[in-house]
C-alpha cells in the first residue's frame, strides 16, 4: 500500500497575515520575486549559473510539506526535472535539507543529471537545542545540524560524459595516446589524467584542452578533422571549453563545516515578537554559496522563496536573481526585507 503523508498542520508557521498580495511580482533592477508556484514561472527566468533549494524538509514545516521524507522524493520530482531544462554545464545546485530528507531526494537529482560534489553540514552549535532537550528520554544524539549540498549539472556531447567524449575525439584521430603527453609538454600527466575513463579523470584545463585539440587537428587524420568539434565544422574554442562545468572559487579558510549559530538578532525577521519564518537561513551562509559558485551578474534562482534570503544575498553581490514563493505572508515579509534594504542602500 502507497505511504500517505498526513494532511499539513502548518505548525512551524507562527505568523499569518490577513492581507494578501498587493502585487504577484516585485522587481527592482535585476531582480523578480514572485507570489505563486515556481514550476509556473521557471520559463520567465534567465538561465541559471546557480540554483538554492531550500524546500520541502518532511517535517509540516509550512502549508504544503509532506509529514516526513517518505513523500519527499516526489515533491521534488517536477521541480527537479524543470531544473534540468534549463540549466548548463555552468549551473550549480545548493540543495538545503535535513540529512534523511537529501538522502531521500538524491536518487532524484542524479536522476535528472545532477551530480554530487559535497556536503557542507551548517553545525548551530549546542545553542540550538540548549533547554530543549530532555537527555535521560531522547533516544538520539540531539541534533544540530542541516545540510547545504553541492551538485552540478552534468555536461554531456553526443550523449556522453566529457571524458568518454575527449578519449572518443582523441582516439578516432588515430593517434597514440601516448603523444596526448607530448601535445600537453608533460611526461604522463594528459593520459593518466584526461583520457581516465574512471574516478582518476580530470577536468582539462582550457590551456591544456586547447594544446590537445590543436595537436589532433594539425597531426591527426585528416579524413576525421575537425577533432574535439561541437558542430562537425570548427573545433570547441577554449571560452566554450571553459563553459562545460561550473564555476567554483573555494573561499580561503572554510571547510564544509559551517560553525554558525541559528539566525537571531535584527536579521531575524519578527512580527510581533516571534519568528516569521522558523527555518530562515543566514544571509552570511547564502553570500558564501553565492559568491562561491557565481561571478557578477550571473542568475540565481530561488525556487521556494521563504523570505528569499539567496536573493538578498544576490542582490548584495550585485547578482541576479528570480525567486518565487507559494505562501502570502512568507511573501510579503520577504518582498518588506527588500524593501527595507534598498531604502537603506540609497
Amino acid at each position: 500500500m502507497k505511504h500517505q503523508a498526513t494532511s499539513t498542520v502548518n505548525r512551524g508557521k507562527a505568523i499569518t497575515l490577513a492581507t494578501k498580495p498587493k502585487k504577484s511580482v516585485w522587481r527592482s533592477e535585476g531582480i523578480a520575486l514572485f507570489f505563486g508556484d515556481s514550476l509556473e514561472h521557471y520559463h520567465e527566468w534567465g538561465q541559471p549559473v546557480v540554483i538554492i533549494s531550500d524546500g520541502g524538509y518532511g517535517i509540516l514545516g509550512f502549508e504544503g510539506d509532506t509529514s516526513d521524507h517518505l513523500d519527499l522524493p516526489s515533491w521534488y520530482e517536477s521541480h527537479v526535472k524543470a531544473w534540468s531544462q534549463y540549466a548548463t554545464p555552468q549551473t550549480t545546485l545548493w540543495f538545503w535539507n535535513s540529512e534523511i530528507g537529501w538522502a531521500a531526494v538524491h536518487p532524484i537529482l542524479e536522476k535528472y543529471g545532477w551530480r554530487y560534489q559535497n556536503c557542507n553540514i551548517w553545525n548551530k552549535g549546542l545553542a540550538h537545542i540548549a533547554g530543549n532537550v530532555n537527555t535521560k528520554a531522547i533516544r538520539r544524539f540531539p541534533v544540530v545540524s542541516e545540510v547545504c549540498v553541492q551538485y552540478t549539472f552534468e555536461a554531456r556531447i553526443d550523449g556522453l560524459q566529457l571524458k568518454q567524449w575527449l578519449l572518443r575525439e582523441w582516439t578516432r584521430s588515430g593517434l597514440p595516446r601516448r603523444k596526448a603527453n607530448e601535445a600537453c609538454g608533460v611526461i604522463d600527466a594528459a593520459t593518466r589524467k584526461y583520457f581516465d575513463q574512471g574516478h582518476l579523470w580530470y577536468f582539462p584545463p582550457i590551456e591544456m584542452f586547447t594544446k590537445i585539440q590543436a595537436f589532433a587537428n594539425t597531426h591527426g587524420d585528416p579524413k576525421g578533422r575537425p577533432y574535439f568539434s561541437l558542430d562537425g565544422k570548427q573545433p570547441l574554442t577554449a571560452e566554450e571549453w571553459g563553459k562545460m562545468r561550473s564555476k567554483f572559487r573555494c573561499p580561503h579558510g572554510f571547510t564544509n563545516v559551517w560553525d554558525r549559530v541559528p539566525v537571531n538578532g535584527s536579521e531575524r525577521v519578527k512580527a510581533s515578537g516571534r519568528a516569521v519564518h522558523l527555518n530562515q537561513k543566514p544571509l552570511d551562509l547564502m553570500k558564501r554559496i553565492v559568491e562561491a559558485s557565481s561571478d557578477e551578474g550571473d542568475v540565481i534562482w530561488e525556487p521556494f522563496g521563504g523570505l528569499f534570503t539567496a536573493s538578498l544575498a544576490a542582490w548584495s553581490l550585485r547578482r541576479k536573481a528570480f525567486a518565487a514563493e507559494i505562501d502570502s505572508t512568507y511573501f510579503q515579509y520577504g518582498v518588506k526585507r527588500f524593501d527595507q534594504n534598498l531604502f537603506q542602500f540609497e
